[in-house]
């Protein structure tokens, strides 16, 4: 299998080409380095430089592929609620260039890393993915609005599409040596373990008047690697002639933020002063996965995303100095 990934030098998507060619699969990345890293890429993945908005780039890099991996796209809650121009035109518009693309070159097979945060504040948990889509932020609005182009395209022209709707996303390669990069950093796992490398012992939280059991946000953590799985299993599952599916991947199990950042100062065995800040515009109180159906459709469960194993990981990553970055600078990934 040959296989296009969109956002490949990101931190989801070099994961998952990493863990495609170990599989044994023919990889090409598309990637326009606006938020992602040269050195991200693996070395046996072809990199073609341009946009999914792109229709020249797009065009080359689809040539010869069997399918195609969607993770490009903005992930900032709190940036989609300050700009959500931007966030509708990279994450729901450039799409529908690829889209456009892969009917023109026959290719009706495509995997999309998407978000539960198209669920917004669920009225039940776990949720499961028959949960009404109401999403409370920008982010999830546009990630939303390029599913529903998915099931136009469907409908259209046979597109089969598998939507993966995932949690928190954490951890790293398990050796260390490919992991979270972003800048700024706005995910809880890596802020706090940043900081820790760097020397910093007190860490903000945001809010602490949420209705969970300590007042903070409660999340269903997923392993980046077990997330990468769930991307080749989805992929497999349509090479082999399968239909679309939706599906929610989680590993069941909800911790607060102030959990995780226990979890954090007991893997690091340091000490960490919390202080409390305001709520971040557009986060829901609790968001936790039911996977059953992944199990059943993709044979899919989370291996590594106990909270232990993510911290773990994400820790080796921090303490490698992200891609030799040892003066603490951040970039995109």
């Amino acid at each position: 299998m040959r296989t296009l990934v969109t956002g490949g030098a990101g931190y989801v998507g070099s994961v998952s080409v990493r863990a495609l060619l170990d599989a044994g699969h023919e990889v090409v990345v598309l990637d326009s380095l606006e938020r992602g890293r040269r050195e991200a890429v693996d070395g046996r993945a072809e990199l073609v430089v341009g946009d999914v908005g792109d229709r020249d780039a797009v065009r080359e890099a689809l040539c010869c592929c069997d399918a195609v991996l969607h993770c490009a796209g903005y992930i900032d809650v709190a940036e989609s609620v300050r700009s959500p121009d931007i966030y509708f035109e990279n994450n729901a518009r450039k799409p529908l260039v690829l889209l456009s693309q892969m009917r023109e070159a026959g290719i009706d097979a495509i995997v999309f890393s998407s978000t539960a945060a198209v669920y917004g504040e669920p009225e039940l948990t776990p949720i499961d993915e028959d949960a009404p889509l109401r999403p409370v932020n920008p982010y999830g609005e546009s990630k939303k609005a390029f599913e529903a182009a998915l099931g136009e395209a469907s409908q259209e022209w046979g597109l089969r599409a598998v939507v993966l709707r995932y949690f928190n996303v954490a951890g790293a390669w398990p050796d260390g040596s490919l992991g979270e990069a972003h800048d700024p950093e706005t995910h809880l796992i890596p802020r706090v373990l940043h900081a820790l490398r760097d020397g910093i012992r007190e860490f903000e939280v945001y809010g602490h008047d949420y209705p969970t059991p300590d007042g903070t946000c409660v999340r269903d953590y997923i392993h980046v690697c077990d997330l990468a799985d769930a991307h080749r299993a989805g992929l497999e599952r349509l090479m082999r002639g399968g239909s679309g599916c939706i599906c929610n991947l989680g590993s069941g199990a909800g911790y607060t933020n102030l959990q995780v950042v226990a979890m954090c100062g007991q893997v690091t065995g340091q000490e960490i002063r919390v202080r409390f800040g305001p709520r971040r515009a557009g986060d829901p109180a609790v968001l936790v996965a039911s996977w059953e159906r992944a199990r059943r459709e993709l044979g899919w469960r989370a291996r590594r995303s106990d909270l232990a194993t993510i911290v773990r990981d994400a820790w080796a990553w921090e303490r490698g100095g992200r891609f030799g970055q040892r003066d603490g600078m951040r970039r995109g990934g």
